[in-house]
């Protein structure tokens, strides 16, 4: 019973508030014409990298390219803590978890990656690999090398 009159009560302030006549709220003071606000718009963007890029499913299941090296860092883009010791790559389509087979055309060495994270951001490199895997295909001492790239999983 107690129920009832609590709901009943509760309605009937509902009601009273919306019959008071023009509401004060933020949303009725706002103007409805455009042309008021000088044509700007507010605009927020949010950063994801955990998220796939659009474009992954356009990368070419092979490739060939210049790639890097790295062996410093913290964190990945896919939030792992940086670990050269692994067999990890930076791609910058391929989503987080793809592995790669990545060939140095010049040795015929290769070695399997994994994809944890973005890059390389220098204008003609195809893959960034961590020091081990650098080690593994022979490229530390020069620092680059051409490759071939083969999505494996």
């Amino acid at each position: 019973m107690g129920g009832v009159l609590l709901a009943a009560c509760a309605q009937s302030s509902v009601v009273t508030r919306n019959s008071e006549g023009p509401s004060t709220s933020r949303q009725a003071s706002l103007p409805h014409d455009r042309s008021a606000t000088n044509g700007r718009v507010a605009s927020i963007r949010k950063h994801s990298p955990f998220v796939a890029r659009k474009d992954a499913a356009a990368t070419p299941s092979a490739s060939h390219g210049i790639a890097s090296f790295y062996s410093e860092g913290t964190r990945t883009a896919s939030g792992e803590k940086f670990d050269a010791s692994q067999l990890t790559a930076a791609h910058p389509t391929l989503p987080f978890g793809t592995k790669l087979r990545v060939t140095n055309v010049a040795t015929g060495q290769a070695v399997t990656v994994r994809v944890n994270d973005r890059g390389p951001y220098v204008p003609g490199r195809i893959v960034d690999v961590s020091y081990s895997a650098a080690e593994t295909l022979g490229m530390v001492d020069g620092g680059l090398a051409r490759v071939k790239l083969d999505v494996v999983q």
